[in-house]
């Protein structure tokens, strides 16, 4: 599996054949640069140009499907869940989905533009055990990053790939996150190539991927 940042919460995962788009940027949003590129799958966590341009995922022959709010899904032998959840994203209460998806014997989970401090119980008896977790950090309507980091550790993944910093989110949200983390050190990479075995062992480790856009 490779997974790459494109800015905001848009991340592209690619395993085989298959490619599924996380939150991908629309041609009008204000804040970010949208990049199109095909995809499978496009998973959209709030309705809002930051994260809901679908047709930026249909490209090159490929027409991306979209899943755009809570309920349980299979596209391609990819098993998706998503979770209502809440945001305040922008200024505006809105409707927020958590996904998890399961590929490759990992179990990965996106918190999309998540505003609360915890999530529901019902949720969490529904997550099954979070590999890979996708966590908001930059603040102005999503989880600050001593919550982000907080909620990262209630919820026990191997690695924690922090979102939300990347034009959006507030300036400094990154550093203070890792400063949380005890990882200042931690340097950004351009991608991030993993297989099952490789999160043999790891807890909470996290991961900042640069942004391609």
């Amino acid at each position: 599996m490779v997974i790459t940042h494109l800015g905001g919460q848009c991340f592209k995962v690619q395993f085989g054949d298959t490619t599924i788009a996380v939150d991908p940027i629309a041609k009008d949003s204000k804040h970010l640069k949208s990049v199109r590129f095909g995809a499978d799958v496009a998973l959209v966590s709030i309705n809002h140009p930051d994260m809901n341009g679908v047709d930026q995922a249909s490209f090159n022959g490929r027409d991306a499907f979209a899943i755009s709010g809570p309920g349980e899904y299979e596209v391609k032998g990819v098993y998706i869940k998503g979770f209502k959840s809440d945001s305040k994203y922008d200024g505006e209460e809105r409707v927020n989905t958590i996904y998890t998806v399961n590929l490759e014997g990992m179990n990965l989970c996106f918190l999309g533009a998540l505003s609360e401090k915890e999530i529901s119980g019902e949720t969490l008896e529904s997550l099954d055990e979070i590999d890979i977790l996708f966590v908001p950090i930059g603040g102005e309507g999503v989880l600050t990053p001593a919550e982000a980091y907080k909620l990262a550790v209630n919820l026990e993944p191997k690695v924690v790939i922090p979102m939300h910093f990347a034009g959006i989110g507030t300036k400094e949200s990154l550093k203070h996150f890792l400063k949380e983390a005890g990882k200042e050190g931690v340097a950004p990479a351009d991608k991030l190539t993993v297989k099952r075995k490789d999160l043999e062992g790891k807890k909470i480790d996290v991961v900042v991927l640069s942004p391609e856009a």
